[in-house]
């Protein structure tokens, strides 16, 4: 059985929770009784299981013996499989492009879906559109991770805001060497994850299909 921890960036968030939770409860208790109290406790409990929830970190390992395979970096549904001109680190040039959307309901823990290492990072801040819209992935607040396999490919995984989410957590350093298995970043409440690949790549999703972060393999990069 897979082990579930809560993530780092919602411990914090987790306890102001109960501190705030438990403060009102209290002043609920000295003010009303009985039924009143029963109900704000039921709330309450449903709330803070909630957020446990959200903040999820699910103990995944996977071991691939090809480098050229690329690893989902979030769950959730794919929503864009389709080519299209990449703009902030490859010029215009021609990429394929495949999107992940992530709801509230997803682990929102992201992965770095290919070993290499990081070339550039960027952050932008934007609006808040829909992350399941197409105009998000360059009008929302987003982060980008340009990657390198060791076999020389250039690969972009951009993390985008949501509606909701209004932050963005990467731990990418340029000049780092990156690995499947660690964490990417992190994402709070519904976002989505862009990836742009060579043309050539051979993409083994379509739109509607369901990732598992780290665990689901989306494509195969050209040697």
């Amino acid at each position: 059985m897979k082990r579930i921890r809560i993530h780092k960036e919602g411990r914090i968030i987790l306890l102001i929770l109960l501190f705030g939770l438990f403060a009102f409860n209290f002043l609920v208790s000295i003010r009303y009784s009985g039924k009143t109290f029963i109900i704000n406790t039921v709330i309450s409990g449903a709330i803070f299981a909630f957020f446990a929830y959200f903040f999820r970190n699910p103990s995944r390992i996977i071991e691939i013996d090809d480098e050229n395979l690329v690893v989902a970096p979030a769950d959730g549904t794919v929503v864009a499989v389709e080519p299209t001109s990449e703009h902030e680190f490859f010029g215009g040039e021609s990429r394929l492009q495949v999107s992940i959307f992530m709801s509230v309901f997803n682990v929102h823990a992201n992965w770095y879906p290919v070993c290499g290492k990081v070339l550039k990072t960027a952050h932008h801040s934007g609006s808040h559109h829909g992350a399941y819209f197409p105009k998000s992935s360059t009008e929302n607040e987003r982060s980008s991770v340009l990657i390198q396999t060791h076999s020389g490919t250039q690969i972009l995984v951009r993390q985008i805001a949501g509606a909701i989410a209004r932050r963005i957590v990467t731990y990418a350093k340029e000049g780092r060497e990156c690995r499947i298995n660690e964490h990417l970043g992190f994402i709070k409440f519904g976002s989505r994850v862009d990836m742009f690949f060579p043309p050539d790549t051979e993409i083994y999703v379509e739109n509607g299909d369901k990732t598992v972060g780290n665990e689901t393999i989306i494509a195969r990069l050209n040697e």
